[in-house]
């Protein structure tokens, strides 16, 4: 039996997000510069190679596999890389085989993301005010985004909405935001904005809205009911008990949950991020093009756990930014 990824911290890494991409087709203000300068394509590792790599780790414990970006869907063929890590899903070697997606392609692959063992999707989606989505993507259309949200539970999948809590933009959305899940039975999660990316300090404080604050709002109108669910990943859940929803919270900078992450990023160039919030990181292309026996890239696995960080230093609460990340969010898929 293959010994399971164990980190320094007696965590077991068992969700691996892979991005498959950092190309996307909206720009939104709190992931990426307008003008973004993309990786060439000769940089990336292509399907097989992400296969390669997301199966050694499959056969090193991980159980859930979350497809992010950029926008995944809009990496050429991409559903080639789907059908081939159904196979795992079909063995029993994999629980969930899951994506993250701004929504903007779903309508064109909602189907065959279920027919390939796709179950849950995470859709980005900050307002329903047109102008207002307009403004935080720069280049995305709402109307483009409902559609796909349509198309996706038309075709089975579970619907998550992802909302970045963002103070000035937002706050009055909230109310408008879970009633709207709540109507087309979805699941809501609200995420605090992280300092990543090349933006101003005060910038990045005057957009941030603690969930805290966001969740004595909803206090107000609703009676929240903490829950033990977890899908895998960082999110803390209450259940809305007049709706009947619900609601999960990331917080990386109100309440971190370092001491429990079970999770390590992978680049669409093969570097590994063992933590979001920090720089560290280790080059898996050199060792899984250096040698077709997979010993060789399960030992460089291996070694880059070895050296996950107990955490990150994200704090605003100075009112100054620490912890900020040079690299955008777009390069490790958040």
């Amino acid at each position: 039996m293959t010994t399971p990824l164990i980190d320094p911290y007696q965590r077991s890494i068992s969700y691996l997000r892979v991005s498959v991409t950092d190309r996307c087709d909206f720009r939104c203000v709190y992931c990426m510069s307008e003008n973004m300068q993309f990786l060439p394509k000769r940089d990336l590792l292509t399907l097989e190679e992400l296969d390669r790599l997301c199966s050694a780790f499959v056969g090193l414990g991980v159980r859930k596999l979350r497809v992010t970006g950029g926008e995944p869907l809009v990496r050429r063929d991409i559903m080639t890389f789907f059908r081939a890590m159904s196979r795992h899903l079909e063995a029993g070697r994999l629980d969930e085989l899951t994506l993250t997606t701004n929504g903007s392609q779903l309508a064109r692959f909602a189907q065959d993301l279920a027919e390939a063992g796709v179950r849950r999707v995470n859709v980005s989606l900050d307002t329903l005010d047109e102008e207002k989505f307009a403004r935080v993507t720069r280049w995305g259309r709402l109307p483009q985004v409902l559609k796909g949200i349509d198309a996706a539970q038309a075709a089975g999948l579970r619907v998550k909405i992802n909302a970045v809590a963002l103070q000035g933009f937002n706050e009055d959305e909230l109310f408008r935001l879970v009633e709207w899940c709540a109507g087309r039975d979805m699941d809501l999660t609200f995420i605090e904005v992280m300092p990543m990316g090349d933006f101003d300090g005060e910038q990045r404080i005057g957009q941030y809205w603690p969930l805290s604050d966001l969740r004595d709002q909803l206090a107000e109108r609703y009676t929240l009911t903490p829950l033990s669910r977890r899908t895998g990943g960082p999110a803390r859940y209450m259940r809305l008990e007049e709706s009947g929803q619900d609601v999960g919270f990331i917080t990386p900078l109100t309440h971190n949950f370092c001491e429990s992450c079970n999770r390590v990023r992978l680049t669409c160039t093969g570097e590994l991020y063992p933590c979001l919030g920090q720089e560290g990181m280790s080059d898996l292309r050199a060792p899984l093009r250096a040698s077709a026996d997979d010993a060789v890239l399960e030992q460089a696995i291996r070694e880059a756990i070895s050296r996950k960080p107990r955490g990150h230093d994200f704090d605003y609460s100075r009112q100054e930014v620490s912890g900020q990340m040079s690299r955008h969010m777009s390069h490790t898929g958040g």
